[in-house]
């Protein structure tokens, strides 16, 4: 398996790594900084240099246990060594977009009592989630952005922990969507804590205190089915 670098630092932005597969979908390291796409993240982009070579990685899956890098042009052979390194500006606004998504959801489950039961997020700062609510309005979308810029102006840390499965799924308040995502084979379970509003097991890349984030618009708030409302919120970039 690959040594997911990013799950306990997202502020690395490159590391030496050897490849260790070529596969049809790409390239395998056997450490990387490369987020792989999942859990409504996008995967990283970025480059792969080594010595007389470089190629742009367009994008990043998990297949397996393995990181793929996905890559446009030569590829590196098997056994050679690379600097792997990031587009850390694309990624930087993926990772306050998150903690953003993960306060959101932290402040409606404080104060309307509602689960996650999806979400997304785009590279550009915007993003969807959406809650088991019986309704929404564009009035509730502004009394929630208020709040919501109110708890991340606070600056609170945030956290990156490991636990044991077993451990982690004891506690209900871990698992803030509607249905766990989390495979059977994760153990132990990184969870994100955001000081004081929200703590969630999840595989994304954060940052290290919402102050970070900046201020967030509610841009959109939508109805889309009984007990299924959906806000869409935009960053500042």
């Amino acid at each position: 398996m690959t040594d997911q670098l990013f799950a306990e630092d997202a502020y690395l932005t490159s590391c030496e790594a050897n490849v260790v597969d070529i596969r049809d979908e790409g390239v395998i390291l056997d450490r990387t900084v490369f987020y792989a796409r999942g859990g409504g993240q996008p995967g990283d982009t970025g480059t792969l240099r080594w010595d007389g070579g470089l190629a742009r990685v367009t994008d990043t899956v998990k297949l397996g246990g393995d990181i793929v890098h996905q890559v446009e042009g030569d590829a590196p052979l098997v056994g050679h060594s690379v600097t792997a390194e990031i587009d850390w500006g694309r990624r930087h606004l993926l990772m306050r977009t998150h903690t953003a998504l993960h306060s959101l959801s932290g402040v409606i489950f404080r104060d309307y009592g509602a689960k996650v039961t999806g979400g997304n997020m785009e590279d550009n700062g915007t993003a969807r989630m959406d809650f088991e609510l019986e309704g929404m309005s564009a009035e509730l979308g502004k009394e929630i952005e208020a709040k919501l810029n109110e708890e991340l102006n606070k600056n609170r840390p945030v956290h990156v922990t490991f636990l044991p499965r077993a451990e982690a799924l004891a506690d209900p308040d871990l698992i803030r969507t509607k249905v766990s995502l989390i495979p059977d084979s994760v153990d132990p379970i990184r969870v994100i804590d955001i000081e004081g509003i929200d703590k969630q097991a999840d595989g994304g890349t954060h940052v290290k205190a919402t102050g970070e984030v900046g201020h967030v618009t509610v841009v959109k708030t939508e109805n889309k089915g009984k007990a299924f409302k959906r806000m869409r919120i935009q960053l500042e970039t």
